[in-house]
């Protein structure tokens, strides 16, 4: 599973696909004041980017890789290094 969900932070692993996304959401609807850790994600398909776009969670952990995380900051609109 690409998704961990631990009690207040779902972990992201490698790549997360589209089979993601809904899974995704109703945790994070059940669970509003939760986080993300995305150290480890490689790959986040467009939809769970949706997902995160229209929730706003606060992300815990931005990703390791440089690339993953200008993509995330520019599309979450956030400065770099935030």
């Amino acid at each position: 599973m690409a998704i961990t969900y631990q009690k207040k932070v779902a972990v992201f692993q490698d790549g997360v696909g589209v089979e993601e996304a809904e899974g995704l959401l109703e945790w994070l609807m059940k669970n509003p004041k939760n986080k993300l850790n995305l150290a480890d994600c490689q790959h986040l398909h467009a939809a769970n980017l949706q997902v995160i776009m229209a929730v706003k969670p606060a992300i815990a952990v931005w990703p390791k890789d440089a690339n993953l995380r200008i993509w995330l900051e520019s599309a979450l609109n956030l400065k770099q290094g935030a």
